[in-house]
């Protein structure tokens, strides 16, 4: 049974922790062996093999092959290692090419440097190459993955101006173009001293069957060495040395192109591992707040029942037993018959009060517009029940939104409009609801402003505080500008995920 093969750059194996890349997966458990349904084939992609075998050799015993128990054999542990090289092999003869584009690239860079006095001549030249190496850095990931099984990771995002990342003079980019230098001789060194390598073991392994036709051969095209029988059998020897070194000289200079991109062109570790800490801690936080908040909700609604609902069905109760103990002592009289119509009179009230009540609790849990019509709707009757002038602008997408995050957004604006209401001194709000783009995925933004006084601070009161709690507990985000004097906006970020076709 072959084990699933690693992931293209874009995406991480379900074993890596996110934001964290992996040079090679671990050595994964062989399922089946011979005698067990083994067909002697393996389809794991290289760096899972050299990683398995790299495994699997540090647990057995010399002489022992991988993945047996000691004093078994597996002769399939050698494709595997030929594999192995061969990929290797091929992602350094291929360098060839990826070197003649960086040798383009790195040329125009230059003469857009050394035109710089000339300002829109230099840029001209200069920008349009650091966007070549930058792609080519990205072809280069994807290059690595696919022949070596390794993903060394995107670059973090720059945190450099916009205007500076048009121009391509952001530390990512310009770090592309150094790696494309770099690469420029890199590439065609590597790859020249295999096919040098390669083709010199093979000239001199096949000596026997055609050096004695020539007085003389050339070992390394600069070494002439007379072809009598010892001579060709030393130099078929020395061939077949050089032969079995390739796979290993591959290796190692794969070793070295890979370092170099990872150090120029893929994700830092240290970054990563500093980013993965404060998001743990960050989601342990959250954790916190949505568990109190849950429960602070559920004590809610306990109180909402108690203090209403409960009520009103406890007067019904009553009412009804009094007009029934009327009813048996008098049957007849026309005084107990008006007093029990006015028992039922207040027990209809109370129970009717009581459905409103209880409509209104439910209405704090999942309001039914919200569950049959989805945020549009529900938005439009928050604002229509607004005491401020609400004015609602949607560029939704068609189809619902996850009932997760439809909900939380429903109470976030109604929170939202809640604070207008009572502390903006607000006479006209907005709200408008769309998509953004976020690093990870398609977003649901919401923009509630209102033209109130401002000074809204997230943690004076409980209500920002509870907005971003639920917003957190999603892994969204929320941005309150409210200058003193000028309005406030309140934006919330969350993860968008569309069922099509319930609307």
């Amino acid at each position: 049974m072959s084990s699933p093969a690693l992931p293209a750059s874009g995406g991480l194996p379900p074993y890596a922790a996110p934001g964290l890349r992996m040079q090679d997966p671990p050595a994964l458990p062989r399922l089946t062996g011979p005698g067990e349904g083994w067909d002697g084939q393996d389809d794991r992609a290289p760096g899972q093999l050299r990683a398995a075998g790299a495994a699997e050799t540090a647990q057995t015993a010399p002489g022992d092959a991988p993945g047996s128990r000691p004093g078994e054999r597996h002769v399939w542990s050698w494709g595997e290692r030929s594999r192995t090289a061969l990929w290797s092999v091929a992602h350094v003869t291929t360098s060839v090419f990826t070197a003649v584009a960086a040798i383009v690239l790195v040329s125009l860079a230059i003469a857009g440097f050394f035109s710089l006095p000339a300002i829109g001549v230099g840029m001209l030249l200069l920008t349009p190459a650091i966007w070549g190496a930058w792609g080519l850095a990205r072809v280069e990931r994807h290059r690595i993955a696919a022949f070596l099984g390794i993903d060394i990771g995107d670059p973090a995002p720059s945190s450099a101006p916009p205007w500076l990342r048009t121009l391509g003079l952001d530390q990512p980019r310009l770090k592309s173009l150094g790696w494309a230098g770099l690469h420029s001789l890199w590439g065609l060194v590597s790859a020249s001293l295999l096919l040098t390598l390669a083709s010199q073991a093979l000239i001199l392994a096949s000596l026997p069957l055609w050096g004695w036709t020539v007085p003389r051969v050339w070992v390394l095209w600069a070494i002439p060495v007379s072809t009598g029988p010892l001579s060709l059998s030393l130099l078929c020897g020395l061939g077949l040395l050089l032969l079995a070194l390739v796979p290993a000289a591959a290796r190692g200079l794969a070793g070295v192109d890979v370092a170099l991109a990872r150090w120029l062109i893929g994700s830092d570790p240290q970054t990563q591992l500093r980013a993965m800490s404060q998001r743990v801690q960050t989601l342990t936080t959250t954790r916190t707040e949505t568990l109190d908040s849950v429960e602070g909700e559920r004590r809610r609604i306990e109180r909402d029942l108690h203090d209403g609902p409960q009520q009103r069905l406890v007067s019904v109760a009553m009412n009804l037993g009094l007009a029934r103990d009327a009813l048996d002592r008098n049957p007849d009289d026309p005084a107990a018959a008006r007093l029990v119509r006015d028992l039922l009179d207040e027990a209809h009230a109370s129970s009717k009060e009581a459905i409103t009540e209880m409509r209104q609790v439910a209405r704090g849990i999942v309001p039914p517009i919200l569950a049959d019509r989805g945020l549009d709707a529900a938005v439009s009757a928050l604002a229509d029940r607004s005491p401020v002038p609400v004015t609602v602008t949607s560029r939704l997408p068609s189809g619902r939104l996850e009932p997760t995050v439809e909900a939380i957004a429903y109470f976030c604006i109604s929170e939202a409009l809640t604070n207008v209401t009572k502390h903006s001194g607000a006479s006209r709000a907005t709200i408008e609801l769309g998509t953004a783009r976020g690093l990870d995925g398609d977003l649901l933004a919401v923009t509630i402003t209102d033209d109130g006084g401002g000074g809204a601070v997230v943690g004076a009161g409980t209500g920002l505080t509870g907005l971003r709690q639920r917003v957190a507990a999603v892994d969204g985000q929320v941005h309150v500008h409210s200058p003193v004097g000028t309005g406030t906006t309140v934006a919330i970020t969350l993860p968008l995920s569309l069922a099509g076709g319930q609307r």
